[in-house]
Protein backbone atom coordinates (compact mmCIF):
# COMPACT_ATOMS: atom_id res chain seq x y z
CA UNK A 1 0.00 0.00 0.00
CA UNK A 2 2.82 2.41 0.88
CA UNK A 3 4.42 1.92 -2.54
CA UNK A 4 1.07 2.45 -4.26
CA UNK A 5 0.60 5.75 -2.42
CA UNK A 6 4.13 6.82 -3.31
CA UNK A 7 3.56 6.09 -7.00
CA UNK A 8 0.19 7.86 -6.91
CA UNK A 9 1.57 11.10 -5.47
CA UNK A 10 4.62 11.03 -7.75
CA UNK A 11 2.24 10.68 -10.70
CA UNK A 12 0.19 13.65 -9.48
CA UNK A 13 3.36 15.74 -9.03
CA UNK A 14 3.93 15.71 -12.79
CA UNK A 15 0.51 17.14 -13.70
CA UNK A 16 0.79 20.55 -15.35
CA UNK A 17 -2.97 21.10 -14.97
CA UNK A 18 -2.93 20.53 -11.22
CA UNK A 19 0.20 22.65 -10.91
CA UNK A 20 -1.62 25.59 -12.53
CA UNK A 21 -4.67 25.10 -10.31
CA UNK A 22 -2.49 25.01 -7.19
CA UNK A 23 -0.71 28.19 -8.25
CA UNK A 24 -4.10 29.86 -8.71
CA UNK A 25 -5.61 28.87 -5.37
CA UNK A 26 -2.57 29.39 -3.17
CA UNK A 27 -1.14 27.49 -0.20
CA UNK A 28 -4.08 25.43 0.96
CA UNK A 29 -4.75 21.82 1.90
CA UNK A 30 -1.82 21.54 4.28
CA UNK A 31 1.00 22.69 1.99
CA UNK A 32 1.87 25.44 4.47
CA UNK A 33 3.45 22.77 6.68
CA UNK A 34 6.21 22.26 4.13
CA UNK A 35 6.35 25.62 2.29
CA UNK A 36 7.38 28.87 3.99
CA UNK A 37 5.05 31.12 2.01
CA UNK A 38 4.67 32.60 -1.45
CA UNK A 39 6.99 35.63 -1.16
CA UNK A 40 10.60 36.25 -0.18
CA UNK A 41 9.36 38.43 2.68
CA UNK A 42 7.46 35.47 4.13
CA UNK A 43 10.49 33.22 3.64
CA UNK A 44 12.77 35.73 5.39
CA UNK A 45 10.47 35.72 8.42
CA UNK A 46 10.73 31.93 8.61
CA UNK A 47 14.52 32.02 8.19
CA UNK A 48 14.87 34.49 11.05
CA UNK A 49 12.83 32.25 13.36
CA UNK A 50 14.90 29.20 12.43
CA UNK A 51 18.19 31.07 12.83
CA UNK A 52 17.14 32.15 16.34
CA UNK A 53 16.84 28.45 17.21
CA UNK A 54 20.37 27.78 15.99
CA UNK A 55 19.30 26.28 12.68
CA UNK A 56 21.00 27.13 9.41
CA UNK A 57 18.84 27.34 6.26
CA UNK A 58 18.87 26.88 2.52
CA UNK A 59 15.97 28.47 0.64
CA UNK A 60 14.54 27.50 -2.71
CA UNK A 61 12.20 29.55 -4.88
CA UNK A 62 9.99 26.78 -6.23
CA UNK A 63 9.39 26.47 -9.95
CA UNK A 64 8.44 23.61 -12.27
CA UNK A 65 7.61 23.21 -15.96
CA UNK A 66 9.62 26.15 -17.30
CA UNK A 67 8.83 26.35 -21.01
CA UNK A 68 10.22 29.68 -22.19
CA UNK A 69 13.37 31.77 -21.92
CA UNK A 70 11.36 34.57 -20.28
CA UNK A 71 10.16 32.21 -17.53
CA UNK A 72 13.71 30.97 -16.90
CA UNK A 73 15.04 34.51 -16.67
CA UNK A 74 12.25 35.41 -14.24
CA UNK A 75 13.16 32.42 -12.06
CA UNK A 76 16.78 33.56 -12.05
CA UNK A 77 15.67 37.07 -11.08
CA UNK A 78 13.74 35.63 -8.13
CA UNK A 79 16.83 33.69 -7.01
CA UNK A 80 18.89 36.88 -7.19
CA UNK A 81 16.25 38.70 -5.13
CA UNK A 82 16.50 35.96 -2.50
CA UNK A 83 20.30 36.17 -2.40
CA UNK A 84 20.19 39.93 -1.89
CA UNK A 85 17.66 39.50 0.92
CA UNK A 86 19.95 36.97 2.60
CA UNK A 87 22.94 39.28 2.23
CA UNK A 88 21.25 42.52 3.27
CA UNK A 89 19.78 40.98 6.42
CA UNK A 90 22.85 38.87 7.28
CA UNK A 91 20.81 35.67 7.44
CA UNK A 92 22.39 32.26 8.02
CA UNK A 93 21.09 30.91 4.76
CA UNK A 94 22.20 29.47 1.47
CA UNK A 95 20.25 29.14 -1.79
CA UNK A 96 19.12 26.00 -3.58
CA UNK A 97 17.75 25.88 -7.11
CA UNK A 98 16.86 23.52 -9.93
CA UNK A 99 18.60 23.66 -13.29
CA UNK A 100 15.30 23.14 -15.11
CA UNK A 101 14.00 26.37 -13.55
CA UNK A 102 17.04 28.14 -15.02
CA UNK A 103 16.34 26.82 -18.53
CA UNK A 104 18.08 23.43 -18.62
CA UNK A 105 15.48 21.98 -21.00
CA UNK A 106 15.68 25.00 -23.32
CA UNK A 107 19.40 25.55 -23.95
CA UNK A 108 22.82 25.19 -22.31
CA UNK A 109 23.59 28.82 -23.10
CA UNK A 110 20.48 30.01 -21.27
CA UNK A 111 21.07 27.96 -18.12
CA UNK A 112 24.76 28.92 -17.97
CA UNK A 113 23.99 32.61 -18.40
CA UNK A 114 21.38 32.48 -15.64
CA UNK A 115 23.64 30.49 -13.33
CA UNK A 116 26.54 32.89 -13.82
CA UNK A 117 24.24 35.85 -13.10
CA UNK A 118 23.14 34.16 -9.87
CA UNK A 119 26.61 33.05 -8.78
CA UNK A 120 28.10 36.50 -9.38
CA UNK A 121 25.53 38.10 -7.07
CA UNK A 122 25.90 35.22 -4.60
CA UNK A 123 29.67 35.81 -4.48
CA UNK A 124 29.11 39.51 -3.77
CA UNK A 125 26.80 38.60 -0.88
CA UNK A 126 28.85 35.63 0.43
CA UNK A 127 26.02 33.18 -0.28
CA UNK A 128 26.58 29.54 -1.23
CA UNK A 129 24.39 28.04 -3.98
CA UNK A 130 23.45 24.37 -4.28
CA UNK A 131 22.19 22.96 -7.58
CA UNK A 132 19.42 20.49 -6.73
CA UNK A 133 19.41 17.17 -8.54
CA UNK A 134 16.34 16.19 -10.55
CA UNK A 135 15.35 13.01 -12.37
CA UNK A 136 17.77 10.57 -14.01
CA UNK A 137 17.15 11.97 -17.48
CA UNK A 138 18.72 15.27 -16.41
CA UNK A 139 21.37 13.94 -14.03
CA UNK A 140 24.29 13.68 -16.45
CA UNK A 141 23.68 17.07 -18.01
CA UNK A 142 23.28 18.70 -14.60
CA UNK A 143 26.63 17.32 -13.44
CA UNK A 144 28.42 18.44 -16.61
CA UNK A 145 27.15 21.99 -16.14
CA UNK A 146 28.05 21.85 -12.44
CA UNK A 147 31.63 20.87 -13.29
CA UNK A 148 31.90 23.77 -15.70
CA UNK A 149 30.58 26.21 -13.08
CA UNK A 150 32.73 24.70 -10.31
CA UNK A 151 35.83 25.45 -12.37
CA UNK A 152 34.79 29.13 -12.33
CA UNK A 153 33.22 29.56 -8.87
CA UNK A 154 33.96 28.45 -5.31
CA UNK A 155 30.44 29.10 -4.02
CA UNK A 156 28.55 26.34 -5.84
CA UNK A 157 27.72 22.74 -4.95
CA UNK A 158 25.28 20.08 -6.07
CA UNK A 159 23.35 16.98 -4.99
CA UNK A 160 24.03 13.27 -5.44
CA UNK A 161 21.28 10.64 -5.11
CA UNK A 162 22.11 7.23 -3.66
CA UNK A 163 19.32 5.35 -5.44
CA UNK A 164 21.09 5.63 -8.81
CA UNK A 165 23.53 2.94 -9.92
CA UNK A 166 25.86 5.61 -11.32
CA UNK A 167 26.32 7.36 -7.97
CA UNK A 168 29.63 5.83 -6.82
CA UNK A 169 31.20 6.62 -10.19
CA UNK A 170 29.90 10.19 -9.94
CA UNK A 171 31.48 10.62 -6.49
CA UNK A 172 34.79 9.36 -7.86
CA UNK A 173 34.61 11.62 -10.91
CA UNK A 174 33.66 14.74 -8.94
CA UNK A 175 36.40 14.33 -6.33
CA UNK A 176 38.89 16.24 -8.52
CA UNK A 177 36.71 19.34 -8.03
CA UNK A 178 36.77 19.09 -4.19
CA UNK A 179 32.99 19.57 -4.28
CA UNK A 180 30.57 20.51 -1.54
CA UNK A 181 27.85 17.86 -2.00
CA UNK A 182 24.45 17.23 -0.50
CA UNK A 183 23.96 13.45 -0.33
CA UNK A 184 20.37 12.17 -0.47
CA UNK A 185 18.47 8.98 -1.18
CA UNK A 186 16.41 10.44 -4.05
CA UNK A 187 12.77 11.49 -4.46
CA UNK A 188 11.88 10.68 -8.07
CA UNK A 189 10.30 7.57 -9.52
CA UNK A 190 12.95 5.87 -11.67
CA UNK A 191 13.23 2.66 -13.68
CA UNK A 192 14.99 -0.32 -12.07
CA UNK A 193 17.28 -0.13 -15.08
CA UNK A 194 18.92 2.99 -13.61
CA UNK A 195 18.02 2.94 -9.90
CA UNK A 196 17.96 0.47 -7.02
CA UNK A 197 14.37 -0.72 -6.53
CA UNK A 198 14.96 -1.93 -2.94
CA UNK A 199 15.24 0.48 -0.03
CA UNK A 200 17.98 -1.51 1.68
CA UNK A 201 20.23 -1.11 -1.36
CA UNK A 202 19.52 2.62 -1.50
CA UNK A 203 20.40 2.92 2.19
CA UNK A 204 23.63 0.95 1.86
CA UNK A 205 24.68 3.02 -1.13
CA UNK A 206 24.03 6.24 0.80
CA UNK A 207 26.28 5.00 3.62
CA UNK A 208 28.93 4.11 1.07
CA UNK A 209 29.00 7.53 -0.59
CA UNK A 210 28.87 9.38 2.76
CA UNK A 211 32.01 7.51 3.78
CA UNK A 212 33.70 8.02 0.40
CA UNK A 213 33.04 11.74 0.28
CA UNK A 214 34.05 12.41 3.89
CA UNK A 215 37.23 10.36 3.66
CA UNK A 216 38.09 12.22 0.46
CA UNK A 217 38.20 15.29 2.68
CA UNK A 218 35.27 17.07 1.05
CA UNK A 219 32.45 19.00 2.70
CA UNK A 220 29.46 16.70 3.10
CA UNK A 221 25.80 17.50 3.74
CA UNK A 222 23.97 14.39 4.91
CA UNK A 223 20.37 15.11 3.97
CA UNK A 224 18.22 12.49 5.64
CA UNK A 225 15.46 12.17 8.24
CA UNK A 226 16.55 8.58 8.88
CA UNK A 227 17.94 8.12 12.40
CA UNK A 228 19.98 5.13 11.25
CA UNK A 229 21.73 7.30 8.66
CA UNK A 230 22.33 10.09 11.17
CA UNK A 231 23.82 7.68 13.71
CA UNK A 232 25.96 6.07 11.03
CA UNK A 233 27.41 9.47 10.17
CA UNK A 234 28.07 10.30 13.82
CA UNK A 235 29.99 7.06 14.38
CA UNK A 236 31.89 7.44 11.11
CA UNK A 237 33.17 10.93 11.84
CA UNK A 238 34.13 9.92 15.38
CA UNK A 239 35.97 6.82 14.18
CA UNK A 240 37.98 8.77 11.59
CA UNK A 241 38.43 11.99 13.61
CA UNK A 242 36.60 14.05 10.99
CA UNK A 243 36.07 17.63 12.24
CA UNK A 244 32.50 18.86 12.65
CA UNK A 245 33.14 21.77 10.30
CA UNK A 246 33.53 19.29 7.41
CA UNK A 247 29.94 18.10 7.45
CA UNK A 248 26.37 19.00 8.36
CA UNK A 249 22.97 17.38 8.62
CA UNK A 250 20.06 18.61 6.51
CA UNK A 251 16.31 18.09 6.80
CA UNK A 252 13.21 19.52 5.19
CA UNK A 253 11.17 22.36 6.65
CA UNK A 254 8.18 21.01 8.56
CA UNK A 255 9.55 17.50 9.09
CA UNK A 256 11.14 16.16 12.33
CA UNK A 257 11.50 19.61 13.86
CA UNK A 258 12.28 18.26 17.34
CA UNK A 259 15.06 16.06 15.95
CA UNK A 260 16.53 19.06 14.17
CA UNK A 261 16.79 20.97 17.45
CA UNK A 262 18.24 17.94 19.22
CA UNK A 263 21.09 17.81 16.72
CA UNK A 264 21.78 21.51 17.27
CA UNK A 265 21.95 20.92 21.04
CA UNK A 266 24.38 18.08 20.41
CA UNK A 267 26.68 20.54 18.67
CA UNK A 268 26.10 19.50 15.07
CA UNK A 269 25.43 21.89 12.20
CA UNK A 270 21.82 21.42 11.15
CA UNK A 271 20.49 23.03 7.96
CA UNK A 272 16.79 23.23 7.09
CA UNK A 273 15.66 23.23 3.45
CA UNK A 274 13.00 25.96 3.22
CA UNK A 275 11.04 26.25 -0.05
CA UNK A 276 8.77 29.17 -0.92
CA UNK A 277 6.87 30.55 -3.90
CA UNK A 278 3.58 30.12 -5.71
CA UNK A 279 4.71 27.06 -7.69
CA UNK A 280 4.62 24.72 -4.67
CA UNK A 281 2.43 21.89 -5.96
CA UNK A 282 5.06 19.48 -7.37
CA UNK A 283 7.25 19.82 -4.29
CA UNK A 284 4.26 19.25 -2.00
CA UNK A 285 3.22 16.06 -3.85
CA UNK A 286 6.75 14.64 -3.55
CA UNK A 287 6.72 15.27 0.19
CA UNK A 288 3.42 13.37 0.47
CA UNK A 289 4.93 10.55 -1.59
CA UNK A 290 7.87 10.19 0.77
CA UNK A 291 6.01 9.40 3.99
CA UNK A 292 2.43 8.23 4.62
CA UNK A 293 2.57 10.15 7.91
CA UNK A 294 2.69 13.37 5.91
CA UNK A 295 -0.61 12.51 4.24
CA UNK A 296 -2.26 11.82 7.62
CA UNK A 297 -1.01 15.17 8.95
CA UNK A 298 -2.39 17.09 5.97
CA UNK A 299 -5.79 15.38 6.18
CA UNK A 300 -6.00 16.13 9.88
CA UNK A 301 -5.01 19.75 9.34
CA UNK A 302 -7.45 20.22 6.47
CA UNK A 303 -10.55 18.57 7.89
CA UNK A 304 -9.93 18.37 11.62
CA UNK A 305 -11.07 21.03 14.03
Amino acid sequence: MEQLMRNFFLYLSKSKTLTKLARKYGLRFGAGRFVAGETIQQAVSVIKDLNKKGLSVTIDYLGEFIDTEAEANEMADNSIEAIRAIGSQALDSQLSLKMTSMGLDISDELVLNNMRRILDVAKENDVFVTIDMEDYERCGKTLEIFKKLRSEYDNVGTVIQSYLYRTVSDIEDLNQYSPNLRLVKGAYKESPEVAYPDKKDVDENLKKIIKMHLLNGNYTAVASHDDAMIEYTKHLVEEHNIPRDQFEFQMLYGIREERQLELVKEGYKMRVYVPYGTDWYGYFMRRLAERPANVAFVLKGTFGK
